[in-house]
C-alpha cells in the first residue's frame, strides 16, 4: 500500500460532537428568526373600484342563493358563469352572474346580473341587470377585469335570424361610474 500524498486531516472525521455542534447552530438560527421579524407594510393601495378578492372574511355572493328576476317556466335557472370581486369599491365583493333557463332545445338568451350580499346574512340580491334576457342576447368572452365587467354580446340584426345563428358580435364593458354601472366598448372592440 503506497503512502497517500496528502495528509489525514482531523477535522474531516465527523464525530458525534460535530453533530450536536451542527444541531446546535441550526436550532440557533430558526430561533433567532422567530424573534426578528420584519417591520409591518406600510403601502396603501389607490381607492376606487377593483376586482381583487376581498378578506377572507366576507364572502361574495352566492348565486345559487339569488332570485334572479328570470320567468323560466317549468325548466331550471342555470348560472353558465359567475365571477367576483369589489366592483364599488366599498370593501365588499359582489357577485356578476350569467343566468339563463335550461331550455331543453333552441338557444336560450342570457342575463348578466349583479348581486350583493343581504344585511344581516340574508340571500344575494340582484341590485343591476347588465343584460336582459328579453334582449335575446348571448353571452361570450365574460370576465371581471380592474373592476370592469367585459363580454362579448351575440345578438340579431332582426327578428328573422334564427336563434341558432347570432349575426352581430358586440364587445362590452361595465363600470361603477357615480351610482351605476355605465356601458361602454372596450378600446379597439368591432362588431361584426
Amino acid at each position: 500500500m503506497q503512502p497517500s500524498a496528502v495528509p489525514e486531516l482531523a477535522h474531516t472525521h465527523t464525530r458525534p460532537i460535530h453533530w450536536v455542534a451542527t444541531a446546535t447552530a441550526v436550532a440557533g438560527v430558526v430561533a433567532l428568526s422567530s424573534v426578528l421579524q420584519p417591520g409591518a407594510a406600510t403601502a396603501a393601495q389607490a381607492p376606487g373600484p377593483r376586482t381583487q378578492s376581498a378578506p377572507a372574511h366576507i364572502a361574495p355572493p352566492d348565486p345559487a342563493a339569488a332570485e334572479f328576476p328570470l320567468e323560466c317556466g317549468p325548466v331550471d335557472l342555470v348560472v353558465k358563469r359567475k365571477a367576483s370581486g369589489d366592483l364599488d369599491g366599498d370593501g365588499r365583493p359582489e357577485t356578476v352572474a350569467v343566468v339563463h333557463c335550461d331550455a331543453p332545445m333552441g338557444t336560450p338568451p342570457d342575463g348578466v346580473y349583479v348581486l350583493t350580499r343581504a344585511a344581516e346574512g340574508g340571500a344575494p340580491r340582484v341590485v343591476a341587470t347588465l343584460v336582459d334576457p328579453k334582449d335575446r342576447t348571448k353571452v361570450d368572452d365574460f370576465a371581471l377585469r380592474d373592476g370592469d365587467v367585459t363580454a362579448t354580446l351575440l345578438g340579431y340584426s332582426t327578428a328573422d335570424v334564427p336563434s341558432c345563428c347570432p349575426d352581430v358580435r358586440e364587445d362590452v364593458k361595465w363600470r361603477w361610474e357615480n351610482g351605476a354601472f355605465v356601458r361602454s366598448a372596450p378600446s379597439g372592440a368591432r362588431s361584426v
